[in-house]
């Protein structure tokens, strides 16, 4: 009854949030296991020593030290991103050029599932936001980013995974909810896209479809300054002033129904994010 249970909150999160294909979902513990009366002949044994072989178990992913940690996102495995490593260095380098503040720090939840919102300013948004963040922060990117030979590579190293924003991503929806139901942070910009002018645009739904359907909180996060430290159309960024304000968790409404629930949640984070811009 457990695994049935787990099964409806899954298809249910991901008909809230715009695809509802499950079949790429992982397998009950266990499947990849032989079944009684399978075959346990010499050539079988040897085709699962080969599986072990190509795989490594559980336990020695869990003996390595946490900087050689493996993820898995779109099916593309990575080392620990390059952020974990450096990132003293990284805000060393960014307190010195962008002069970046970093306010409300305390309210970044330690563990648990979490969708990180930010508003949307330049391509170094989601490193900038990870940097105070003392855990895995995972986050969806526009797929065509991906096919940028360098670029690309560069951003799966920050645990990004793509989405195509033109049309209902069900891959993406599946890894999403996977990550939530894990207690991992994911970062979506609800926007959907880099703003122009520095103002905040409507936000689409997705995201608060997600937090409400597997009852994960919200974390408004508001960036200023970006707009003018790496202006739309400029290829590298320039020295100017960045904050970012980490304001307190938000949790849906248990009074209202999903899609108003959904919608209450966009629009208490949207003010929290323009609540201290200019």
């Amino acid at each position: 009854m457990r695994g049935v249970r787990r099964d409806d909150r899954l298809r249910t999160a991901a008909r809230h949030a715009g695809g509802d294909d499950l079949r790429a979902l992982p397998g009950p513990p266990g499947a990849g296991e032989p079944a009684p009366g399978a075959d346990r002949s010499r050539s079988g044994r040897r085709g699962r020593l080969a599986a072990t072989r190509r795989e490594p178990t559980r336990g020695r992913e869990r003996s390595r030290p946490r900087f050689f940690s493996r993820c898995s996102l779109g099916g593309v495995r990575s080392r620990t991103p390059l952020l974990d490593l450096f990132r003293p260095a990284v805000y060393a380098v960014c307190r010195a050029y962008f002069r970046l503040e970093l306010r409300g720090t305390e309210h970044i939840p330690p563990e648990g599932g979490i969708v990180i919102t930010p508003n949307h300013q330049t391509y170094a948004d989601p490193p900038l936001v990870t940097i105070p963040v003392r855990r895995p922060v995972y986050y969806m990117a526009w797929s065509r980013l991906f096919e940028v030979p360098v670029f690309g590579r560069f951003i799966r190293l920050l645990r990004a995974f793509p989405v195509d924003i033109d049309s209902r991503d069900a891959r993406a929806t599946r890894e999403a909810i996977r990550l939530l139901q894990d207690g991992a942070a994911l970062m979506i910009f609800p926007e959907g896209e880099r703003t122009t002018d520095g103002r905040v645009q409507r936000f689409k739904p997705g995201a608060f479809r997600l937090a409400v359907s597997l009852g994960v909180p919200v974390l408004p996060v508001t960036i200023v300054g970006g707009d003018r430290a790496w202006p739309p159309g400029k290829v590298l960024p320039r020295p100017a002033p960045i904050t970012i304000t980490y304001h307190p968790a938000l949790h849906a409404d248990p009074a209202l129904d999903a899609r108003a629930a959904a919608r209450d949640l966009a629009a208490r984070t949207h003010a929290a994010i323009v609540s201290v811009m200019d």
